[in-house]
């Protein structure tokens, strides 16, 4: 896994949740992930396609910590997740990949993307579009839950 790739998407991650929702997530260790299904409630998944690779980003909330982030981006929130916190976390994974892309951009590496795909629910599983192996990093908040944000592109 390329770490060139991986960089730009954490660090907008980091950004996105600190400017947008006012909230620090602090990124821990990277591991590889051994099956589809998420580890949070609420996920956005988006496909990505360069001259140099393809692969797909997700990027899943607990509950808590989506309800949380809405309530702190609008200053109010429904109390369970619903459509208004998918679209949410269908918008904060465009952002997300927005300003990857132009980090990335900046490096001569231009890639394409997909419309975000968000999928919810207990047990749902994220489909990556690619065949290397799938890198999720645990972003841990301090009293709201943990975002995941999970990388995998073609070897």
């Amino acid at each position: 896994m390329n770490v060139e790739f991986i960089n730009p998407f954490l660090s907008s991650m980091l950004n996105v949740m600190s400017t947008m929702a006012r909230m620090e997530l602090t990124p821990e260790k990277p591991r590889l992930k051994k099956n589809e299904v998420a580890h949070g409630d609420v996920s956005g998944l988006i496909g990505m396609v360069s001259e140099q690779t393809k692969g797909s980003l997700s990027i899943t909330f607990e509950g808590k910590l989506a309800l949380a982030t809405m309530k702190s981006m609008v200053g109010e929130g429904p109390d369970e997740i619903n459509e208004e916190i998918t679209d949410l976390v269908g918008e904060i994974t465009n952002m997300v990949t927005g300003g990857a892309k132009r980090m990335l951009s900046e490096k001569g590496i231009e890639f394409d993307m997909a419309t975000p795909m968000v999928v919810s629910g207990k047990d749902h599983t994220i489909t990556h579009k690619a065949d290397g192996p799938i890198v999720i990093i645990p972003l841990a908040s301090a009293e709201h839950g943990k975002a995941y944000i999970e990388f995998s592109f073609d070897k």
